[in-house]
């Protein structure tokens, strides 16, 4: 067997959005602008039905999709952006999955928040295998003073919803809303509070983009029951564009929201624009206008604006998503099959009532310690195979490990670890690509297992 090189996950850019950027260059204007605000309709416009090729540029469209994404310059500026919204911080506790990356916790301690983890089901869901959150642990870490729950949606498969929402109506008597500080954004924060009226949830579906799941919970409440897409589930959303996504802008990230009664979605979109940009109130765009420099700093926030060089990326991946998509669930198929021919434990992508957006493709190694498994991972990365594993447990991090967390009391965590491996899976890959790592895991597994 030929040896080859398989790269873990390149990220797929075309002469499509080669000729965009260099478009956006030639034009002279290369910040937030007239791009970033198309990508955000449209994504919005995807998140509501599915589709990639929605006409965001007629002044109905621009009504309808308009100020109900906003593009950010990483998923982990979202999800802080997103708790800042609500008005966490200091004295709040949030709830967040110890099988997770750093940026699900780490957001909220920027906000000054504790975080509270809890432990993910005995072998993950068992449906889809997904790590997911024990939802008993869950309902019995909700307090007095948790605020927010941070749902996972790893490797592209989506949370059982309908189960956290239903927790945290249970748990509603619990909340106290924040009190308004009078200031502009104490204010905002303090009226979401008191109209959602419960502990939020907080998606972060950095791996979901395209995700769909049929749902009857949502972030407005009990609602008819139908497929719903990553971002219209949630009370609010983050999602990545990072480098190694399904879909990227090189780097950036977006977050989103469903519809809070009584609030209007051009003011919380207004909040999100002051905190993304040192708290402005007029961008570099508006600024343009003959004789309108002038603008005031409402607070003291932050720099996390996406450009329209990054903008430009998104909108053709965007023209191009579907396919790409659609090219990862051939992959997936093919790793299937070798799988549940070897016996190895692996996620299922697509499941009654559930669609992935395939972002990962997980697989645990029957009966093998954690030095087995990396033992597997070197065999492969000798022969040409990249691999990784997604994640090594917050819990057995430094930094987290300062803070007091054990691994020790998250058993299932460290159980659905230590035997893990993340296959390549990207739209590079040739199916003489697919095959030859399939060979290679099934060789590397059975010289480990002599």
């Amino acid at each position: 067997m030929e040896k080859r090189t398989v790269s873990f996950s390149p990220p797929d850019i075309s002469e499509l959005e080669i000729a965009e950027v260099a478009e956006t260059l030639r034009s002279g204007w290369i910040t937030t602008g007239v791009r970033t605000k198309m990508l955000e309709r449209r994504l919005a416009a995807y998140i509501e039905t599915g589709r990639t090729d929605v006409d965001c540029s007629s002044k109905k469209a621009v009504s309808q999709y308009a100020q109900r994404v906003v593009c950010l310059n990483s998923a982990t500026a979202a999800e802080e952006l997103n708790l800042r919204i609500l008005g966490i911080g200091p004295g709040d506790e949030v709830i967040v999955p110890a099988y997770t990356y750093t940026a699900s916790a780490s957001a909220a301690i920027h906000c000054g928040a504790k975080i509270v983890f809890v432990d993910i089901q005995k072998d993950g869901d068992p449906i889809t295998h997904m790590p997911e959150m024990d939802y008993q642990a869950l309902e019995s870490a909700i307090t007095e003073k948790t605020k927010a729950v941070i749902t996972v949606d790893l490797g592209g498969i989506v949370c059982n919803y309908d189960r956290v929402f239903e927790i945290v109506e249970r748990k509603k008597n619990l909340f106290t809303p924040l009190k308004s500080d009078g200031i502009s954004q104490g204010d905002l924060s303090s009226r979401i509070q008191k109209s959602v009226g419960r502990v939020f949830v907080v998606a972060d579906c950095a791996h979901s983009l395209g995700a769909s799941r049929i749902v009857s919970h949502t972030g407005a409440g009990v609602v008819e029951r139908k497929k719903r897409y990553c971002g219209a589930i949630a009370d609010l959303t983050s999602f990545s564009f990072h480098a190694v996504k399904n879909f990227t802008t090189a780097e950036g990230g977006a977050s989103t929201w469903v519809s809070v009664p009584g609030i209007d979605n051009a003011e919380i979109y207004e909040m999100y624009q002051l905190l993304c940009l040192h708290g402005q109130n007029k961008d570099a765009l508006k600024k343009t206008k003959i004789g309108a420099w002038e603008y005031d700093i409402i607070g003291t926030w932050y720099k996390c604006n996406m450009t329209d060089i990054a903008a430009a990326i998104g909108l053709k991946q965007l023209d191009r998503y579907q396919e790409l998509l659609d090219r990862r669930v051939q992959i997936i198929k093919k790793y299937d099959n070798v799988c549940d021919k070897l016996g190895i434990y692996h996620l299922h992508h697509h499941v009654d009532g559930m669609d992935s957006s395939n972002h990962l493709y997980l697989i645990r190694i029957p009966g093998a310690t954690e030095k087995d498994r990396n033992k597997i991972i070197e065999i492969m990365a000798e022969q040409g195979v990249a691999t990784n594993v997604h994640y090594k447990p917050l819990p057995l991090m430094t930094a987290y490990k300062a803070m007091g967390w054990k691994i020790e009391d998250f058993p299932n965590t460290y159980n659905y670890y230590h035997n893990l491996i993340t296959l390549p899976l990207h739209t590079l890959m040739t199916d003489e690509d697919v095959e030859y790592v399939c060979d290679i895991l099934c060789t590397a597994i059975e010289m480990v297992r002599k």
